[in-house]
């Protein structure tokens, strides 16, 4: 089940929300146990299972890291770390290295393709902080085992993130507020996200995914940098929609997640890319890799041996894939390069001169995570570049333009603060305005616009992939 179907809209929701309200404070922490569980098993029953299990497991390490004996609390620390990443081995890696292991060697080793569990990436990567937080600070102990069930399996951050630090949502567990205000800021939070998904991601993607598929000889250059265009405006609204409607639907249970993105595409630099993308995720290794293997505090050589230590593991948790693998190792050889040297040269540079460095890096990294294979970004790569006999442009790139170029040009005002700052501008300017009803009303038209315009579209398309799903 996707937030963005209609049974999620109009069914799942809407009874859990009913059921959520009418019970008393002790027992709205079972309703939301039970339909995430529900929610988790819709999809993929057998998998439920396998949660559970780990949420088991790791509140029994939980409390054996809280031990007062250094010695067993970091043994079983390792213990619960070799766990969590084995159940991600086998269950998102395995399948690669028997294939890399059967190439390499010449050999035939076969196993059953194993599926991948939808959002293991990020319930693992919540167990595995929640185990070490306890460890550094016996406090954060969870002895309620439905509490800590409720904080892994919570359905709006479950499959796609935010990744939730359990430090965040400690106190929100047991005590939460809920109020009028809170539940209408998390309806508008999500119905914004919703809009991002369906009326610019879906369609984005159709485009995307049909030049990538188009055969690379027939591929003009114009037609491929306009795929990559659309795919890296995909990409945001996807996942960016996604959190926005993460942190709605919490907001709407009394929850308060951190944001997960903070306009990422106007940034000037990589470093400061990677401080707006993905936040949680960023939060997540500099906290629990970097940091512990000495951050900043230890030579330059081995702040880069960090760094790159850091990014290979992020290119190989978004996916089992040499192209991943690829993609992370380049933003650690750029982010070790800025670091070096070259963020002083990209200050002496105009704003604007240094907003094109980073936008086109991040399309050429966007290309290694949306191939199919390497060999197929290297190709891309040349088309995008002028190598080899492809034309300027052609017929194909034209019949996207006249389809989709409103949509592309609307996504790129989007995916910058320029909107909110007009909203805020016109909330400035109409402050003596009763309860400012000129905003008041221009927001609530917009809001229910875009719920209408996301309603006929989920009517009428089949098409409504999460990407971050299968990481």
């Amino acid at each position: 089940m996707v937030f963005s179907s209609l049974i999620f809209l109009f069914l799942f929701l809407p009874v859990v929300l009913i059921f959520y309200y009418l019970s008393n404070e002790r027992l709205k922490n079972v309703v939301l146990l039970l339909a995430s569980l529900f929610f988790y098993a819709w999809g993929e029953p057998k998998y439920v299972f396998l949660m559970i299990a780990s949420i088991i497991c790791n509140y029994i390490f939980g409390i054996k890291v809280s031990s007062e004996d250094t010695k067993e609390k970091k043994l079983w620390l390792i213990i619960a770390v070799i766990f969590n990443i084995s159940l991600l081995g086998v269950f998102k890696y395995s399948n690669f290295l028997i294939d890399n292991i059967n190439n390499i060697l010449h050999l035939n080793i076969s196993i059953p393709t194993i599926p991948l569990p939808l959002g293991i990436s990020f319930f693992t990567f919540q167990t595995m902080s929640y185990v070490i937080d306890v460890y550094r600070n016996s406090n954060r102990l969870q002895r309620n085992i439905y509490n800590l069930a409720l904080y892994i399996s919570l359905f709006p951050q479950l499959v796609a993130g935010p990744i939730v630090r359990y430090e965040t949502v400690d106190e929100q567990i047991n005590s939460r507020v809920h109020t009028i205000n809170k539940f209408s800021i998390g309806i508008n939070r999500f119905v914004i996200g919703l809009g991002k998904k369906v009326i610019f991601s879906n369609n984005l993607g159709l485009v995307a995914d049909s030049i990538f598929a188009t055969n690379m000889s027939d591929l003009s250059t114009m037609e491929g940098w306009l795929g990559i265009i659309c795919y890296t405006l995909q990409i945001y609204f996807d996942f960016s929609g996604y959190s926005d409607m993460a942190i709605g639907l919490g907001k709407m249970f009394g929850f308060d997640f951190l944001e997960n993105f903070n306009y990422p595409y106007i940034s000037q630099s990589v470093s400061e890319f990677w401080r707006r993308w993905h936040i949680s995720l960023g939060s997540w290794f500099r906290d629990y890799v970097y940091i512990p293997l000495g951050g900043n505090r230890v030579s330059p050589i081995k702040q880069y041996r960090n760094l790159f230590i850091v990014w290979s593991l992020t290119g190989i948790w978004h996916g089992a894939d040499w192209t991943f693998v690829t993609w992370g190792i380049y933003y650690g050889f750029l982010i070790a390069l800025e670091k070096a040297f070259l963020q002083k040269y990209l200050n002496k540079l105009p704003k604007f001169c240094r907003h094109i460095y980073l936008i086109l890096l991040v399309m050429i990294g966007w290309v290694f995570f949306r191939a199919e294979n390497i060999v197929q970004a290297y190709e891309y790569l040349k088309v995008l570049v002028g190598l080899g006999a492809n034309s300027m442009w052609n017929i194909s790139f034209i019949n996207y333009i006249n389809e989709s170029g409103f949509i592309v040009i609307l996504a790129i005002i989007f995916a910058t603060p320029i909107l909110p700052k007009i909203k805020s501008r016109i909330e400035l300017r109409n402050k003596k305005l009763i309860e400012n009803r000129f905003t008041y009303t221009l927001h609530s038209i917009s809001l229910m616009s875009i719920m209408f315009i996301v309603v006929v579209i989920l009517i009428n398309s089949t098409y409504n992939p999460f990407l971050y799903f299968r990481f």
